[in-house]
């Protein structure tokens, strides 16, 4: 799920978790960018070549550095012991827990890929995303329910972090996923025949 308009580096992420600090005060911004380059002792003048695609390229290449975080951290959970619904779950949860820090830096982001113009990239980072948590809850699916898995989580994901952002408890969060996942769950689940 890379894609052909990601690229990966050390560097790239380095300048992403440095500048992180600047987002809430200058945006995502090549100024962020330069501050969080100078404090790490880099060269400023970088900011042009790191991220050539501008504020909706930080943005998506955060994002993704945020799925691969999660993906580490989801790596010594035990989630093959869990049921499927719980692997999401907590997954949703690291995911979030992660962002914790950097509530505005992802109001901000959620603000540029919102923007008409930056669809595309919104696209590449949800679909990125649900990948993400899919491949480390172990799904191996390869028929249509490949795409339907990633698509319902989309939405329960997407409804989620919009949770999130306008309420800080943790406890209401897993509150309010647990009641989406439950949503899911009721509407896969055959209906009865009338007798």
């Amino acid at each position: 799920m890379n894609g052909p308009c990601l690229e990966r580096s050390a560097e790239r992420d380095a300048a992403l978790r440095a500048m992180l600090p600047h987002v809430p005060a200058l945006g995502w911004s090549e100024s962020a960018l330069r501050a969080g380059l100078r404090d790490i002792g880099a060269d400023a003048e970088s900011a042009a070549w790191l991220f050539p695609r501008g504020p909706a390229g930080m943005a998506e290449a955060w994002s993704d550095l945020a799925d691969r975080d999660m993906t580490a951290e989801a790596a010594g959970e035990g989630l093959h012991e869990l049921r499927v619904p719980a692997r999401i779950r907590t997954l949703v949860a690291i995911r979030l827990q992660g962002q914790a820090a950097h509530r505005e830096a992802v109001r901000r982001a959620l603000a540029i890929l919102a923007l008409p113009w930056n669809y595309a990239a919104a696209v590449r980072a949800t679909a990125r995303t649900v990948d993400a948590m899919w491949q480390a809850a172990g799904d191996a699916s390869t028929d249509i329910s490949f795409y339907t898995r990633r698509a319902t989580l989309a939405g329960v994901y997407g409804a989620t972090l919009g949770y999130w952002l306008r309420n800080p408890d943790p406890e209401a969060v897993l509150s309010f996923l647990d009641r989406r996942l439950a949503d899911v769950a009721r509407l896969q689940r055959p209906r009865r025949k009338a007798a």
